[in-house]
């Protein structure tokens, strides 16, 4: 019998596979996800509710910060953020100089991708002067072709075009795409570029992606560096300060007593008061005075310089601590921000990983990266808490532990913020504590350090709610310490700290020696900081391993390990009972401030009292895109003889490289007249006045030069014609530039330093 003919069978390139429930899972999320984006409403974001604003008085400026905000806190928390407008009269120096030929480095922000958490890249490096060029010239582009539209192009465009693969154009830092046409996105009713209007401009571009828009953005810009916007305290409150550690926080009389602190509103006031961000850090009721060493962003103040939708994405700040904002100069930033408990914290990482999730298996930590940007309207159609609030000129912005905040400038400005830490963030530190553990993530400080660095200055502990909170946190760290001691030396870990001189560890301060001690003492796994004890083996000279990790250190067996203590049981429990005495000294103090978080309403968050102005204010005011400063080139000016150089003048010439006391005209028009705390502002600073109280030398000393033969006649107003001034600079520029007249205040100090360094030292950590 024949056998039957083969059939031929086309095999399938690979097997068919159902798909992973992993697989399933985020498919299904996708389809949810467009569903929602699909069906956006436009009215979604007017309905977000505005945060608190606060108007603390002239007597509430004069005292502590941390007091106004133990106040309002229970109004505030539950938002999140707040807004802090100070009272009439609130001008300080902006002492930032402006001329620095220092540059600072930038981030490239692609606002069209902020929804995919990818890293920023490198920008473009900018002096001051430069990035308000760059940064004025792209919002004015912005106005005239969405705003200004009917008019004629009468000026170039800083913008270029992006292709599929665009580089970075180190001529051009803000750039659009060409592809799209002006009209893409629909402009709104008004023609005014107001705040809604350009929140309304920002979500079209990172939700539906209309352009392709590409900015550079100053953030973290160290202060030691190019220096502060407040001016240097005279009385050691501030890590940047030259005579810290050296000068105690208060200035004595000739008696031996404490002088009183200064009238507000006055030179040494902006100095040395604790809403100086400088200072704040420092205040004594903050509890990072106990750290000693410049950390920059967390004691040490950022700048930041910012554009037209230059954003800072959503976070919460490092160790889930307090944070200040003050915006400085320049155009307003629109902020969000959601409460700091955890239900409305898991929130917005339910969000994360809907969106992300796929990013997210990559890249666990991506919410510590600071690179992703979802709107509001999705936190709010998701069920969590959120608000918003616009940051004029003079305002600051504060933040509560564990809130996550973000937003974007309006256009050209100029702001700075800085950490603080009042005693009931205790409970979010250890929140923060326990997650930096789980992402392998080091501290910026030592939590266990600091919390028994307050637990030796018990004479600092105002109240019984602050001790009990604090007793609470060292009876934990104890608990766990003992147990896990106990554990390991049954398991054949042996105790050689009674043979082994370990250097005791410092509690009256956390200062630079004590950190670099605290470094080299990380945990090879978790990153923990192993301040009372920890686990090292004879295998390895250097690594060492905290009391809940040390099976994952190495192979060796487990009598080759050895158990380190620098803190003893006796040790913690006779500083556990000094606080616990502590607090039946003190008793509970007469006010509703608690240790503990406040209460935060489940129901959803609505506009904060007395915030229909805000309201109106978003929707009316028009937003300016002035510079900070003078983009005219630097030109030395004549002081006329006739003019006196105090402050004191009724109308001061500018001196040699005095910007600030250039006429500000647009910047009162970035002001406006809402709140209106710098409305009223005069700048009539010159070289005896605020900049030179600001210990940040802009301007040459001019004392002693006499007027020059000839001198021409001044204006009725006591000013020079402008012919004058040409005819007459190059003969006045050798007399002001002699070396005999180079003074402490001059272009060049006594020790041969520049001025600009001659009061900041690199204290980063």
């Amino acid at each position: 019998m024949e056998d039957s003919p083969t059939k031929r069978r086309r095999t399938p390139n690979s097997p068919y596979a159902p798909p992973s429930p992993l697989e399933s899972t985020l498919l299904h999320r996708a389809l949810v996800n467009s569903l929602k984006d699909t069906h956006r409403d436009a009215n979604a974001l007017d309905r977000i509710p505005f945060g608190p604003t606060f108007y603390p008085s002239k007597e509430e400026m004069e005292g502590d910060p941390l007091i106004f905000l133990e106040k309002v806190r229970d109004k505030a928390e539950m938002y999140g953020i707040c807004k802090i407008v100070p009272p009439e009269g609130w001008n300080p120096p902006f002492a930032l100089n402006i001329n620095c030929p220092k540059r600072f480095q930038t981030k490239d922000q692609s606002i069209h991708r902020l929804q995919e958490g990818i890293s920023f890249g490198d920008g473009k490096a900018y002096t001051v002067k430069e990035y308000q060029e760059m940064a004025t010239e792209w919002s004015k582009d912005w106005r005239r072709r969405r705003y200004d539209a009917a008019k004629p192009d009468s000026q170039s465009s800083p913008a270029t075009t992006t292709t599929s693969n665009p580089s970075h154009d180190s001529s051009a830092s803000t750039r659009t795409s060409s592809d799209v046409s002006n009209d893409t996105l629909q402009s709104p009713p008004t023609r005014t570029m107001t705040p809604s209007a350009l929140e309304r401009d920002y979500w079209e571009i990172v939700e539906g992606q209309s352009q392709e828009i590409d900015v550079d953005y100053g953030n973290d810009v160290d202060t030691t560096e190019l220096g502060s916007g407040f001016p240097i305290s005279d009385w050691g409150r501030c890590v940047n300060s030259p005579n810290f550690l050296s000068t105690p926080n208060t200035a004595t009389n000739g008696e031996g007593g404490e002088e009183p602190e200064p009238k507000f509103g006055t030179e040494q006031y902006y100095k040395e008061t604790y809403w100086n961000l400088n200072n704040i850090p420092n205040s004594k009721n903050s509890v990072l005075r106990h750290v000693k060493v410049g950390i920059n962003g967390i004691n040490v103040p950022w700048l930041y310089f910012g554009c037209l939708f230059s954003t800072f994405c959503w976070h919460n700040e490092d160790n889930y601590m307090y944070s200040i904002n003050y915006h400085h100069r320049g155009a307003p930033k629109q902020w969000y921000g959601v409460p700091g408990t955890k239900s409305d914290a898991d929130g917005v990482e339910r969000v994360f990983k809907n969106y992300l999730s796929v990013k997210l298996r990559d890249v666990p930590d991506l919410m510590h990266h600071i690179t992703t940007f979802f709107s509001p309207r999705i936190l709010y159609q998701e069920g969590v808490k959120v608000c918003k609030l616009l940051q004029n000129e003079g305002e600051f912005i504060v933040t509560f532990p564990r809130s996550f905040h973000g937003g974007y400038s309006l256009g050209p400005n100029c702001g700075e913020a800085v950490n603080f830490a009042l005693h009931d963030w205790i409970p979010h530190a250890v929140d923060a504590n326990e997650r930096y553990r789980t992402f392998a993530r080091p501290s910026v400080f030592s939590h266990d350090r600091l919390i028994y660095t307050i637990a030796h200055h018990t004479n600092e502990l105002r109240t019984k709610e602050i001790c009990d909170a604090v007793s609470m946190e060292l009876r934990r760290l104890m608990g766990e310490e003992l147990l896990l001691r106990t554990k390991l030396i049954r398991s054949g870990v042996r105790d050689v700290s009674q043979d082994v001189d370990l250097p005791p560890n410092r509690l009256d301060q956390l200062d630079e020696e004590s950190a670099d001690y605290d470094d080299k003492r990380l945990c090879h796994s978790c990153k923990h900081i192993c301040f009372f004890s920890a686990v090292a083996c004879e295998c390895s000279e250097s690594k060492v391993s905290c009391l809940r990790h040390s099976h994952y250190m190495c192979r060796c067996v487990v009598k080759r390990r050895y158990l380190l203590i620098w803190t003893t049981e006796q040790e913690m429990k006779d500083t556990i009972s000094r606080v616990e005495k502590r607090a039946e000294e003190v008793g509970y103090a007469n006010s509703a401030v608690s240790a503990g978080s406040s209460q935060v309403p489940k129901a959803p968050l609505e506009d904060a009292p007395g915030t229909e102005k805000d309201r109106a204010h978003h929707c009316t005011y028009e937003v300016p895109v002035d510079p900070i400063c003078s983009l005219e080139p630097e030109v030395p000016t004549l002081i006329s003889s006739d003019v006196s150089c105090s402050s004191s003048g009724s109308k001061d010439v500018p001196s040699l490289k005095d910007e600030s006391a250039q006429p500000q005209q647009d910047l009162g028009k970035t002001s406006g007249t809402y709140p209106s705390t710098l409305s009223t502002k005069q700048d009539t600073t010159d070289v005896s006045g605020s900049n030179k109280s600001a210990n940040v030398n802009n301007s040459c000393d001019s004392e002693g030069v006499e007027p020059l033969e000839g001198y021409p006649s001044t204006s009725d107003d006591g000013e020079l014609t402008k012919d004058a001034n040409r005819e007459m600079q190059k003969a006045q520029i050798d007399v002001i530039f002699k070396p005999s007249d180079m003074t402490s205040t001059g272009v060049k100090q006594e020790d041969g330093n520049d001025s600009l360094d001659a009061s900041s030292d690199d204290f980063s950590a």
